[in-house]
């Protein structure tokens, strides 16, 4: 636990520690906290707007803990890494309410097409009949961080795309980037096709794509207050003003720059891509603060690019 990072640790101990008190006090008094703080359809009479939040720390099984905590531990210790605890929390929180919204979504079109099923009525009307079954609609009940996990997937998979990880079953390691798209592919079909039970496979995509869109908009729009490095680039910016002009105070004369060969380009990407695979199973092996300062540069430096 001391090599897990701030805001990843505090996540998996809340998580657990939530649901102990789940058990706990089901068991002993009868009170379901899945059933205070999980999720409710919005037209349903035990909805309450800090649900959107309380349901990302409701668990329905130790099998459902299990494994969204395994994964948080897995992905979330090396996207925090790279980006910082403020950034990570934020972008963990966002998506889950994201994904929230998404299964809200989600259960209302299919709430909505049972009452086409019977007669054909308008929007305003299935409002008007959802007003009247709102202690029914109590049974919609949305719990799990899964939402906010398999953003953090999806982060990882952005910031590392070409990076091999291993995945039971597969026998062979598959690039990073494949992996998410496996599962979004997978979790979209069950979700267009019913399978797979119970589980809210529309608030898993929607956890992805709000994170898709937050990725991209931050690498459009850099944000000095959520990097690790913000006060370095200050100085950096100063070296770059001023190294424009030399002690004459006269521009340097600048060298047109030798384009680079196709051959060159993809040798460099490769060591770039190795020595990108090395530091992280360096963290994977030793942790994060077992790196030197160059290499958490490099780090940081090649999350920026992609």
């Amino acid at each position: 636990m001391g090599n897990i990072p701030t805001v990843t640790k505090n996540l998996l101990i809340v998580n657990v520690l939530a649901y102990l008190a789940t058990v706990v006090l089901k068991t002993s008094l009868g009170i379901d906290l899945n059933d205070l703080l999980g999720l409710h359809f919005f037209m349903a009479s035990d909805f309450r707007v800090y649900q959107l939040f309380t349901y990302m720390f409701m668990h329905g099984g130790l099998a459902h803990i299990f494994f969204n905590m395994f994964a948080l531990w897995m992905f979330g210790v090396v996207v925090e890494r790279v980006w910082g605890p403020r950034k990570f929390l934020f972008y963990y929180l966002s998506c889950g309410v994201g994904a929230g919204l998404m299964q809200e979504l989600a259960q209302f079109v299919e709430i909505y097409l049972d009452f086409n099923a019977q007669a054909p009525i308008g929007v305003a009307d299935a409002f008007a009949l959802m007003r009247h079954y709102t202690t029914q609609l109590n049974g919609l009940t949305t719990v799990g961080a899964s939402g906010a996990i398999y953003a953090i997937l999806l982060a990882f998979g952005m910031i590392f795309p070409e990076n091999r990880i291993f995945i039971f079953p597969l026998p062979i390691p598959i690039k990073a980037k494949w992996f998410v798209v496996f599962y979004a592919v997978l979790e979209l079909y069950q979700a267009m096709t019913g399978a797979g039970g119970n589980v809210a496979h529309l608030a898993h995509l929607g956890g992805m794509v709000f994170g898709f869109f937050m990725i991209r908009y931050w690498q459009r729009h850099p944000s000095q207050n959520y990097r690790q490095t913000g006060g370095g680039n200050v100085f950096e910016k100063m070296k770059e003003t001023f190294g424009k002009y030399n002690q004459t105070g006269q521009q340097p004369f600048e060298q047109e720059p030798q384009r680079e060969s196709d051959w060159d380009y993809n040798a460099r990407k490769k060591r770039e891509q190795e020595e990108i695979d090395r530091i992280l199973d360096k963290i994977r092996k030793s942790g994060y603060d077992s790196l030197t300062r160059d290499e958490k540069q490099r780090l940081f430096d090649q999350s920026k690019k992609k």
